[in-house]
């Protein structure tokens, strides 16, 4: 899907996945998130729970977090989100409370996802603010990371 996508979605997550291989570098699982809002990026990540030793440091809490603090607000209305990996659902949750417009990930998680898989946070009646979600682009690229990622360690 990286082929339709167009230029600045592309770039995007060219920029996400770079984060998720900073963090496959320092020992993390591979995944990198990267905030933009009207075309300019305010916060990229990548997981950081080894490092921070906080089962919290997702890559799109810490670029949520960043650009929250860089926009002076804890709502990001107008704002796109670019992950590497379908989000699970603390991260879910939390892109729905920053008030994400829209989500782009790459690789599905059918085990821990909470999107398009698991509990589907954003079909739920209890959410009050769903992104409008596009998944699939850089898919193979994340894929493959987290797949090189897990057999470098068995």
């Amino acid at each position: 899907m990286t082929d339709a996508a167009g230029p600045a979605i592309t770039g995007f997550m060219e920029q996400a996945l770079a984060e998720a291989r900073a963090a496959a570098a320092r020992g993390e699982v591979p995944v990198g998130a990267v905030v933009v809002r009207g075309g300019a990026v305010l916060a990229a990540a990548g997981n950081r729970t080894l490092e921070l030793k906080d089962p919290t440091a997702h890559a799109e809490i810490l670029a949520l977090r960043a650009a929250c603090r860089a926009a002076g607000s804890e709502r990001l209305p107008g704002a796109d989100l670019y992950v590497t990996l379908e989000p699970c659902p603390m991260c879910a949750g939390a892109i729905s409370f920053a008030r994400i417009r829209r989500l782009y990930y790459g690789a599905a998680d059918e085990k821990g996802g909470a999107v398009d898989h698991g509990p589907r946070l954003y079909a739920s009646p209890v959410c009050h603010h769903a992104p409008e979600v596009y998944s699939g682009f850089a898919e193979t690229e994340s894929a493959d990371l987290l797949r090189g990622f897990f057999r470098e360690r068995r």
